[in-house]
């Protein structure tokens, strides 16, 4: 993913003092702010990469039974609502 920002002229050379770019620094902040999401919802363990969930859902994926396109109607899935 990219995303772009403007940084202000002060900040950047306040980062850059750091030693830092404006990017590392804006990639710093992000993380940061993940570790302390995960921290205020109680998870512990390190969240998996798209790759890891990706090979997670693929595993054992032969044993899922194949399923009729008639399951997944809205009318299948909201059998009981009007």
């Amino acid at each position: 993913m990219q995303v772009t920002i403007e940084i202000p002229d002060e900040l950047a050379a306040e980062v850059r003092a750091r030693g830092l770019t404006p990017e590392e620094y804006v990639r710093g902040l992000i993380e940061e702010a993940a570790r302390a999401e995960d921290k205020e919802s109680g998870e512990s363990r390190p969240r998996m990469t798209m790759d890891q969930f990706l090979k997670g859902m693929a595993a054992n994926s032969e044993k899922t039974p194949q399923l009729p396109d008639e399951a997944f109607t809205r009318e299948s899935f909201y059998w009981d609502h009007d």
